[in-house]
């Protein structure tokens, strides 16, 4: 490692070594909640396009909070959380391309 790496190395260590427990605790509870919140949407009868729009954007939210405070990403260098949105970002795309036009063909023709 050379110098910069070192010195980038030892900025993210000292930052985290100050989380506290307390922090994490918070993050455990809210992702309880909206856990609990959407377990019981699903037993709702809701039109599915609504309960589906609700669950992905609490979905979203907890994979956020996920990534950002037990993955530490939150404390990553700009770069790193670079990577790691493009390579979100291809999935999704990829998954546009290949996952959901099978997935509407088997909704609209049935499964042969």
């Amino acid at each position: 490692m050379d110098a910069t790496q070192i010195a980038i190395a030892e900025r993210v260590a000292e930052e985290q070594r100050h989380h506290k427990k307390a922090q994490f605790l918070w993050v455990w509870a809210a992702l309880l909640v909206m856990t609990g919140i959407e377990v019981y949407l699903t037993y709702q009868n809701m039109a599915p396009p609504r309960m589906l729009t609700i669950l992905m954007g609490l979905s979203l939210i907890k994979a956020a909070l996920i990534i950002g405070f037990f993955m530490h990403l939150r404390y990553e260098i700009s770069r790193m959380k670079w990577i790691t949105m493009c390579s979100v970002v291809a999935c999704l795309i990829l998954m546009t391309i290949f996952f959901f036009p099978d997935a509407h063909r088997i909704i609209t023709l049935g499964v042969k």
